[in-house]
């Protein structure tokens, strides 16, 4: 996807119209609990500021269902962002209307100001045109930079693009497009990809689209039970998409007739129940008794896919290995993720998927030991899929 990006025009004296990812934690007292997604907008925005741009920022925050919920404004992110650029930053009352319009009339080159919370309005998630043109009036360049959101058509990241004339992406998105899609079109080999999570279901269309490029996939979570299930193994009582056995069987096919190989673990930590507390074992996957559930992957399983990742010069992963919010099923989850910074650090290109295995990297306290962790868990594994994500194909080539 070749995109124009912010680097390619100039924003001088321009009122600039830019869709960040503000979309963060807060806790009951309305205070920001990670400015992760902020901090990760700053690139752009100081880019824009810099070289004399005129700043309109707009985000969705929360799911307020097009009421206004005081609870989900975005006012505490105003606040954040301008301790963080020692600025202040104009809150607008709300996202359209003519208030709104004359405050973004009256910016100066290097002002700030950030609308409130597009999705106070239906029309926002609804691709609205009539709402979309409005958002659009007030600005003459449209940055999208909020990757998060790329893979929904909604008014503020593909309908604001037919009204707006240049339509650009901003260094976060021109980053996840950079290691995604380089991964995907001209990886370094061999390329790996490890899979988690819980359903099959999930991952199908990630599947089918890298067995046509990868080397080797692991798979982990509990889509590995299906996979037993259809090799004919006793699962206890371990998650079993029913209807996705045949399926299952099918992908093991498909994978040896492309000659990729299909790692599926060996050992699997079992419990008693799905609890902290619960009794747990570790056994090989062909003695999983009848009364135990799998909830992470065992020791040899962390060893052979170690030693995978090590060798391998792109991985991109997806998805946790077991139950990693509970300590007791979170070892094989954090014992990839070391693996992975472990391979970065000798070369090779590692891309985290966004999601549970973003947070679990982070509770590994290892970002910075991976080349990218992508800030769209949704869009990073419709990009993976081979989907178009319409926030990005709206901008300007």
């Amino acid at each position: 996807m070749q995109k124009k990006t912010l680097s390619d025009i100039s924003c001088k004296g321009k009122r600039v119209l830019m869709r960040a990812d503000f979309n963060v934690p807060l806790d009951q007292n309305g205070t920001i609990t990670n400015d992760k997604r902020i901090i990760e907008a700053l690139p752009s925005i100081r880019a824009i500021v810099e070289s004399g741009g005129r700043l309109i920022l707009m985000s969705h925050l929360g799911r307020p269902k097009g009421k206004v919920q005081e609870s989900l404004s975005l006012a505490p992110v105003a606040r954040r962002l301008s301790e963080l650029l020692d600025t202040s930053v104009v809150m607008a009352q709300d996202c359209i209307g003519t208030e709104v319009m004359q405050q973004a009339l009256a910016l100066e080159d290097g002002d700030i100001m950030l609308l409130e919370n597009l999705r106070f309005h239906s029309e926002e998630e609804k691709n609205d045109p009539g709402f979309a043109r409005e958002l659009a009036s007030m600005g003459e360049i449209y940055v999208n930079d909020a990757f998060g959101t790329a893979h929904r058509a909604h008014a503020s990241t593909e309908g604001i693009t037919h009204y707006v004339p240049t339509s650009v992406a901003g260094h976060l998105i021109e980053k996840e497009l950079k290691y995604l899609g380089q991964s995907l079109e001209s990886p370094e080999r061999p390329f790996l990809a490890i899979l988690g999570g819980a359903k099959i279901s999930g991952k199908i269309d990630v599947l089918d689209n890298l067995f046509d490029k990868v080397d080797a996939v692991l798979i982990g979570g509990a889509m590995i039970f299906t996979f037993f299930r259809a090799q004919g193994y006793e699962v206890g009582t371990s998650l079993v998409e029913e209807d996705k056995i045949d399926l299952a069987r099918d992908l093991l096919k498909k994978a040896k007739e492309k000659n990729i190989r299909l790692l599926l673990p060996e050992d699997v930590v079992v419990a008693s129940k799905f609890a902290e507390d619960a009794d747990t074992d570790t056994v090989d996957v062909q003695n999983i008794p009848a009364s135990m559930m799998g909830l992470d992957i065992g020791p040899k399983t962390i060893a052979a896919y170690s030693r995978e990742i090590l060798n391998a010069r792109t991985i991109v992963w997806n998805g946790p290995m077991g139950v990693f919010e509970m300590d007791a099923f979170a070892k094989g989850t954090i014992a990839i993720a070391h693996a992975l910074a472990d391979a970065t650090a000798k070369g090779a290109i590692s891309i985290v998927g966004g999601g549970d295995s973003a947070a679990a990297v982070m509770k590994a306290g290892l970002e910075a030991g991976i080349t990218h962790i992508s800030t769209g868990g949704g869009a990073s594994l419709e990009f993976l899929e081979g989907k178009e994500l319409p926030g990005i194909a709206a901008l300007n080539d």
